[in-house]
């Protein structure tokens, strides 16, 4: 499971705002300004990692990383084209919406 903690800066390679890391059993020290955030990213790629290893019998933490980040990119794709195509209650709920805004338009021509 990740880990992370704040560094104080003892020299130049821990700035302000870094987050120490461990995502598969390897320390990284990442900047940014929420520790909890890169956290929560951290746990995230690191339980992926898990998975895959469990699933393959690679032991290549390079390879694992890749198999990995496809599933991620997976997951975003699969999320990103449900947000871009609208469901089918949504999309039969804004065609009742038209046609009863074109009969009040319709009506609105003729008594107008």
């Amino acid at each position: 499971m990740a880990t992370a903690s704040k560094q104080l800066p003892t020299d130049t390679a821990n700035a302000p705002g870094s987050v120490r890391v461990e995502i598969f059993d390897q320390v990284y020290n990442l900047r940014g300004s929420d520790a909890s955030y890169i956290l929560k990213l951290a746990e995230y790629v690191d339980s992926k990692m898990r998975a895959v290893s469990e699933q393959t019998a690679t032991v290549d933490s390079v390879r694992l990383a890749v198999l990995a980040a496809l599933n991620i990119a997976d997951e975003f794709h699969l999320l990103k084209r449900r947000l871009e195509l609208p469901s089918p209650e949504a999309q039969q709920r804004t065609s009742k919406l038209a046609s009863a805004l074109d009969e009040i338009l319709e009506d609105t021509r003729r008594t107008g």
